[in-house]
């Protein structure tokens, strides 16, 4: 306990620190993001992966420190997401590289012998398109530090239960690391987490979720997954619909997220922070309970149907330009049309 909480608060401050010294030299370097007309470093993602691998390692050398051969294979693997990341940031790669990438990674350190191979490949496939989903939603200010730190706290208790004590460790370094980060983040946000931060967080998340599931039914297992990401899950089901619907590429960027919408509706950006923060500490919460067994799990179902409803409510939300011929066609072009439109 003491290991945990020691760990934790040094990471929260090395963080918040290291984002800082780090936001000049991504400047000079252009590893910058555009929100709403300001560039945003992204030396968020550094930080937090850095802080994150140091304070894990340093600590697994202190005699007694309960970290396995299982966490440093996890943390080799979210350092090579990270790079990968790191690449997407500066020279924009596409999806499908940064999912096989990804998928690639998790199948190295899939614990195959407790889930068997059928499963295991599965989990590579939730682990690949969770990294993905984590990327979408670092889009908005503290959406995806508050998002992070959430599903790591649930992962990393899910984890104590079942006495995994380095992916717990793992887990609360992660989420005081990401909490040291949404200081920097909060709007108007200084710093972002970029693809580095984002992807290596959401790797490291959905490989804990894997590891504490380990063993279990599938049916069930699923169920508890959907709870601790529901968040992440139902903002990648609204963009995939409604580009889908909207006949648009499905992997072509849009402001058509969650947070997106509720703007749209008038929320400010900090209340949809909060808002969507709120809807993953229930998730998150609600799948706690049952990997526990102190709550039933039909109660999976609520969550299953409340991410429905809220899907299928903002997918009314128009976020996409109107095709106006006019508006792409040229003063000389637009005239006589002006004419003949009386």
């Amino acid at each position: 306990m003491l290991y945990g909480i020691s760990a934790a608060a040094i990471a929260l401050l090395l963080t918040a620190l290291l984002a800082a010294l780090l936001r000049a030299p991504a400047r000079w370097s252009r590893l910058v993001d555009r929100r709403r007309q300001r560039e945003v470093p992204l030396s968020g993602g550094v930080a937090v992966v850095v802080v994150t691998g140091a304070v894990v390692c340093a600590y697994g050398w202190v005699e007694g420190v309960p970290t396995g051969g299982e966490v440093r294979e996890l943390l080799v693997a979210g350092g090579v997401v990270a790079l990968l990341g790191l690449v997407d940031d500066v020279w924009r790669l596409r999806r499908r590289v940064l999912f096989a990438g990804t998928a690639v990674a998790a199948a190295c350190v899939v614990p195959y012998g407790e889930t068997g191979v059928g499963t295991g490949l599965l989990a590579v496939v939730w682990v690949a398109g969770l990294t993905l989903g984590f990327r979408g939603v670092d889009h908005a200010d503290g959406l995806a530090g508050t998002v992070g730190v959430v599903t790591a706290f649930g992962v990393g208790v899910c984890a104590a239960v079942e006495v995994m004590d380095g992916i717990a460790v793992l887990m609360s370094v992660l989420a005081a690391a990401l909490t040291g980060f949404l200081m920097h983040n909060w709007h108007p946000a200084r710093v972002a987490l970029g693809a580095c931060g984002s992807m290596s967080a959401g790797f490291v998340i959905a490989m804990g979720t894997v590891y504490a599931r380990a063993g279990f039914g599938l049916g069930e297992s699923a169920g508890v997954l959907f709870a601790l990401t529901a968040l992440v899950c139902a903002d990648a089901g609204l963009v995939l619909l409604s580009r889908r619907m909207a006949g648009r590429a499905v992997l072509r960027s849009g402001p058509d997220h969650l947070a997106h919408r509720l703007r749209r509706l008038g929320l400010t950006a900090p209340g949809a922070s909060l808002l969507l923060g709120a809807g993953a500490l229930s998730g998150v919460a609600v799948g706690v309970l049952v990997h526990a067994g102190w709550v039933g799990n039909d109660a999976l179902w609520w969550v299953a149907g409340t991410a429905l409803v809220a899907v299928l409510a903002v997918s009314r939300v128009s976020v996409y330009a109107s095709r106006d011929p006019r508006r792409v066609m040229s003063p000389q072009v637009r005239a006589p049309l002006r004419v003949r439109n009386g």
